[in-house]
């Protein structure tokens, strides 16, 4: 770095604070980088729901939107901006990391071009912004925008680079970092009361992870336990909730699986069930990572998933666990029953899996690749 630059920097994160990976990666990221003595300002509608907490150099800026009768809708973007601004001038920011093109990317633009000392922009696109928004004419030259203006993009998987270049046809050189797992978090506790209390039979125990939105294909889960269950004793966790809820909720319940099959809700931190659990099902339509997945393997637990988007980059098939073709519900059934019958390979698989999260995926080694970012775009 620059010589005149002091050693620790002082960085701005926006992110979604709510349930999400995005906001989950945001918030682990602020928390290692404070760790190493980085000053970290998280500047965001909510306090993010993996902070929580006081820790040591992290600030909280709340975005508060007003309401005045000259707006039909809250002006949030704007305030947000004004924020990033306002929060960059006072404590002498060296860069705002923004997770998302639209809105936070946009915004870090306007507010770099608000403030007088040298702010630059580092946007991470993680799925959603490319995925689905970018293919909005509406919103896609805006996306495009966000994402040519800042000083350094990166993405969270290559899958999600080649879509990015594929639909927006932008110049803009996009770096991959992967997401991570703090190994610290993920480590199996002693108790097991989790498991005593959903399978006190000694039952296998299956999780699914999601929103519950129809690309995670909520219903090819149940159908594939359904499979499940006619071979071995089986039990169903379902954490988080969404618009599909209410329809695979009634599909158990016409198919008299539901007695077998446990709701859990919105939780904010998974890595204790994680731990008591035997086999992920994740058979998404689209996927640009894959955080559950990953968040799975650290904990030891294998994954049946689809091939869709990055989740392959995550998932090693036949190591860490078992991809199918999007909808192949049979296919993902007779894996996850050859998983769970035989004791010797699901051992093998489950070694392979901590062994790829705490090496591949580590978090000090993805830590190491921003700084070595941050570094490479303030001495620009």
């Amino acid at each position: 770095m620059e010589a005149n630059r002091p050693p620790f920097l002082k960085i701005g994160i926006s992110c979604y604070p709510t349930l999400g990976g995005s906001g989950v990666v945001a918030t682990e990221l602020g928390k290692l980088l404070a760790e190493r003595g980085h000053e970290i300002h998280f500047i965001t509608a909510g306090v993010p729901f993996r902070l929580g907490k006081y820790y040591h150099n992290i600030y909280y800026h709340e975005v508060e939107v007003n309401q005045y009768d000259v707006f039909r809708y809250p002006p949030y973007d704007l305030t947000l901006a004004s924020k990033m601004a306002q929060v960059a001038s006072r404590e002498k920011l060296d860069l705002l990391h923004v997770h998302y093109a639209v809105p936070h990317a946009v915004c870090a633009i306007l507010a770099r071009q608000m403030v007088e000392h040298p702010l630059k922009v580092v946007t991470t696109l993680h799925g959603t912004d490319i995925t689905v928004l970018a293919y909005d004419e509406t919103l896609k030259e805006m996306i495009r925008y966000g994402i040519e203006q800042s000083d350094l993009v990166t993405a969270v998987s290559d899958h999600l680079i080649a879509e990015t270049y594929e639909v927006l046809n932008v110049s803009k050189d996009i770096y991959k970092v992967y997401n991570f797992v703090d190994h610290r978090q993920y480590e199996r506790p002693a108790n097991t009361l989790f498991k005593q209390q959903y399978a006190p039979q000694g039952e296998k125990l299956l999780v699914h992870i999601s929103n519950f939105r129809p690309v995670k294909r909520v219903l090819d889960v149940a159908k594939i336990f359904q499979v499940v269950r006619t071979k071995i004793p089986a039990k169903l966790i379902f954490i988080g909730e969404g618009p599909d809820f209410t329809k695979v909720y009634h599909w158990l319940r016409e198919h008299q699986l539901d007695p077998y099959v446990h709701f859990l809700g919105k939780l904010d931190d998974v890595a204790e069930i994680l731990s008591q659990i035997d086999l992920m099902l994740l058979p998404s339509e689209k996927e640009s990572f894959g955080l559950v997945a990953l968040e799975a393997m650290a904990c030891g637990v294998p994954v049946i998933a689809s091939n869709a988007g990055g989740i392959p980059e995550v998932v090693e098939h036949g190591r860490t666990g078992l991809i199918y073709p999007i909808g192949d519900i049979e296919g993902m059934a007779e894996g996850a029953v050859t998983l769970l019958s035989r004791p010797d390979v699901y051992s093998r698989f489950s070694q392979a899996a901590v062994e790829r999260a705490r090496t591949l995926f580590a978090a000090e080694n993805i830590l190491e690749q921003y700084l070595s970012l941050y570094r490479m775009v303030l001495n620009r």
